[in-house]
């Protein structure tokens, strides 16, 4: 009996001197990124139905370089590694996103992303996807809105 009260006193003193859970999550630097249901065009965001697939890749575009025109069908999420990236979302406008942030990227709008910056432009890409369904779609650009 005196050893489980000796091992109880032992771990209650230790609990007591490590900081709260949200006390450990400042000071390790902690910070939100992205939080958000929506796409950067404010479109509800949808996940495919099937098998999940989550697929991670870094790209990097040369300045000037541009992705050309496509959709997703599935949820995309970005965080800019370096850079700035400049997507064209046609009558939505345009919106320029630099190192540090992050976007959930249109899915059903048609858009054309391209590098405006001086140097190299590196993009954390995140697909939240399923088997069998493609993470990027071609299209056309939009009819421009007169």
């Amino acid at each position: 009996m005196t050893c489980v009260i000796s091992r109880l006193t032992v771990v209650l003193a230790f609990g007591l001197l490590l900081p709260a859970h949200g006390a450990i999550a400042e000071s390790t630097g902690t910070r939100a990124v992205l939080s958000t249901g929506t796409t950067v065009t404010d479109e509800p965001i949808r996940y495919p139905s099937g098998t999940p697939h989550i697929t991670a890749v870094e790209l990097t575009f040369k300045p000037g370089q541009q992705t050309g025109w496509h959709t997703h069908p599935v949820p995309l999420f970005g965080y800019i590694l370096e850079g700035e990236l400049t997507v064209d979302y046609g009558a939505k406008g345009k919106r320029t996103y630099r190192k540090g942030e992050a976007l959930m990227e249109a899915m059903n709008e048609a858009h054309n992303g391209r590098n405006t910056g001086r140097r190299p432009l590196k993009i954390l890409v995140v697909f939240i996807g399923a088997d069998g369904v493609p993470n990027t779609s071609t299209a056309s650009p939009p009819a421009k809105s007169q």
